[in-house]
């Protein structure tokens, strides 16, 4: 069992942008050092939750490059002075797009931006004295990876994960973007999120948290996945 193991990293939650879209606040709760995970926009708010929280901001973390989850990340690094890590390199298409994707929903001005680090599964990445796994999840869209936390022995199934919008409670992401693949990210999920553990609790892009468990249950887009092919 590692140090960060036995630690529970704070995660705070911050509805931004018209999308509400959970910007996600991850804290060590030895170092107080933190990384905002998805800052899509309303960077105001963000930073009011780090000031909240005592925290001082130690990285910037991205699961995909859409824009409500994106559209903040070049400005809130510039502000904190903090690099940026993520998401996986076959996203630099989207990244590139963020300015018109800002632009076509009305969001206001969002700059490109060119990762200090890309990731790849298996990566690792700190926050403080907490550790978080990298697993490459593409489907949403080809270069999102999730977070993972992992909690108590590496048998126990436990652990907090980030997710963007891969898994929602009751649903999954949308694949109908450019170079979306419904059936790779039913492939990420149940063999990358799921085999995690069903204790693990998830945090996702938009709307409620959830556990893998309750998800590989209850969800029907994992029960029936053929119902619903061609139609995210």
């Amino acid at each position: 069992m590692t140090a960060s193991s036995q630690l529970e990293p704070e995660v705070t939650l911050i509805p931004v942008t018209a999308f509400q879209q959970n910007c996600a606040l991850v804290v060590c709760p030895v170092t107080r050092r933190a990384a905002v995970i998805d800052p899509g926009g309303d960077i105001d708010r963000i930073e009011a939750a780090i000031d909240r929280a005592g925290a001082t901001l130690e990285r910037i973390l991205v699961t995909h490059a859409h824009v409500d989850h994106a559209s903040a990340v070049a400005e809130l690094a510039r502000r904190r002075g903090v690099p940026i890590e993520g998401p996986e390199r076959e996203d630099t298409f989207w990244i590139e797009l963020l300015p018109k994707q800002a632009a076509m929903y009305g969001l206001g001005p969002a700059e490109a931006f060119e990762p200090d680090r890309w990731l790849n599964d298996g990566d690792r990445v700190t926050i403080g004295e907490l550790e978080l796994e990298v697993l490459h999840t593409p489907g949403h869209t080809p270069g999102h990876v999730v977070f993972f936390h992992r909690a108590g022995d590496s048998a126990e199934g436990r652990g907090t994960a980030v997710v963007g919008d891969v898994l929602f409670q009751g649903s999954i992401g949308r694949t109908d973007f450019p170079r979306g693949d419904f059936d790779t990210l039913i492939h990420s999920i149940q063999k990358k999120l799921l085999p995690l553990g069903e204790d693990v609790v998830f945090h996702c892009g938009h709307g409620p948290s959830s556990t893998l468990g309750h998800e590989a249950r209850t969800n029907p887009f994992l029960l029936e996945p053929e119902r619903f092919r061609g139609m995210m």
